[in-house]
C-alpha cells in the first residue's frame, strides 16, 4: 500500500466529486483547481473525445461494455499518477461510480470491477452533486436528459454507499459556496 507523508493509507488524500451529468461536478473542480488544488478530470469525456479521434466504438452510444472498461483503465491510471501528488488530490468521479453506471444501463457489474473499487480506495468522504434543471446542459459529450441525469444521481450514490463511502450532498448555489463548502471539508479531513 501506498503511504504520503504523513503515513496515512494510500487514497486518504484522494477527494471524489461525482453525481448526474450537468449537476456543476466539473465547474466546482474548476473552482478548486483555481485554488491551487490538484484536480483530475473526468474520464469519461477523455474516453469519448480519444474514441471520436479514432472513429470507436467505446462510447455509451456505440458499446456500453467497452466504454466502461476504457473509463476503468483510465481511472485506475490516474488514480496511480495522482499517488505521487503532494496533498489533497479532487477526482471528477472516481471507479465505485462505474458499478452505478453499470446498474444504470444494464451492464453486469464484473468481478474485476468489484476488485478495482476494493483497491483503488479514496478519502471515506465522497461529495456529490444532486441534479439542478436550473444549470443541466447537454454538449458534445453529455447527451443524456434530465431525467437519466436524476437516476444517474440515485443510482452513483448508492454504489458509492454501497462501496463503504459516506456521501455528502453538495449544496445547491452560487458556484463559490459550494466551492468553499468542498474546500473546507477536504481542509478538515
Amino acid at each position: 500500500m501506498i503511504h504520503n507523508d504523513t503515513d496515512r493509507p494510500a487514497g486518504s488524500n484522494f477527494f471524489v466529486i461525482s453525481g448526474g451529468p450537468g449537476s456543476g461536478k466539473t465547474t466546482i473542480i474548476d473552482g478548486l483547481r483555481s485554488q491551487g488544488l490538484v484536480c483530475v478530470d473526468e474520464a469519461g469525456r477523455d474516453v469519448i473525445r480519444a474514441q471520436r479521434r479514432i472513429d470507436g466504438r467505446g462510447t455509451h452510444a456505440s458499446d456500453r461494455a467497452l466504454f466502461c472498461e476504457l473509463m476503468l483503465a483510465r481511472m485506475m491510471a490516474d488514480y496511480d499518477e495522482a499517488g505521487s501528488a503532494q496533498g489533497p488530490v479532487v477526482f471528477d468521479r472516481g471507479i465505485p461510480g462505474l458499478v452505478g453506471y453499470c446498474r444504470l444501463t444494464g451492464l453486469a457489474v464484473t468481478d474485476h470491477l468489484l476488485r478495482a473499487v476494493a483497491l483503488f480506495r479514496y478519502n471515506p468522504v465522497v461529495f456529490v452533486t444532486p441534479p439542478w434543471r436550473a444549470i443541466f446542459g447537454q454538449d458534445d459529450e453529455r447527451k443524456q436528459d434530465f431525467a437519466e441525469a436524476v437516476r444517474t444521481f440515485g443510482t452513483v450514490a448508492a454504489a458509492y454507499a454501497a462501496s463503504g463511502y459516506q456521501v455528502v450532498e453538495v449544496p445547491i448555489g452560487p458556484v463559490h459556496e459550494r466551492v468553499a463548502f468542498v474546500a473546507a471539508a477536504i481542509a478538515d479531513a
